[in-house]
């Protein structure tokens, strides 16, 4: 994976580690909270994942569906950190911003949409490969 916080020489990411680990757990939380809702609105259990396995972890099969989404909270990290100085602490500027998630413009489909309805395309998707009516999972593009 490259680095794309390149201002950080060393950066490594973590769930404790120095900011913007911080940025980025935050983010993923929003995210993933979307995709689970559009995992139970699309008929399915955000439990059972496909590639995530543990049972301390309620939320498997989300953590499976957000994965192509995480550029999107990477690049308005990113963003934050280009106009903010101090992105140690969590502000509450800071989680405006983030709380902004649900509404990054995405492409799916040939077509631009907010990405909490991204994520629905691509659950209800998922749950069509899983129906047997689709052999193919809508993502969106990067």
């Amino acid at each position: 994976m490259e680095n794309i916080f390149t201002d950080i020489s060393d950066f490594v990411r973590g769930r404790d580690g120095e900011p913007p680990n911080n940025l980025l757990n935050y983010g993923y939380a929003i995210l993933r909270a979307v995709v689970a809702r559009s995992l139970v609105a699309s008929g399915l259990l955000p439990t059972l994942g496909i590639h995530h396995h543990n049972r301390y972890n309620a939320y498997c099969l989300a953590d499976d569906v957000m994965e192509p989404y995480r550029p999107y909270v990477d690049g308005l990290v990113l963003d934050i950190m280009c106009l903010t100085n101090d992105y140690s602490e969590l502000t509450k500027d800071i989680k405006i911003r983030l709380l902004s998630i649900p509404v990054l413009d995405t492409t799916i489909g040939g077509k631009k949409s907010p990405l909490m309805i991204a994520t629905q395309q691509t659950t209800a998707s998922l749950y069509k490969c899983f129906s047997g009516e689709q052999r193919r999972m809508v993502y969106p593009e990067l």
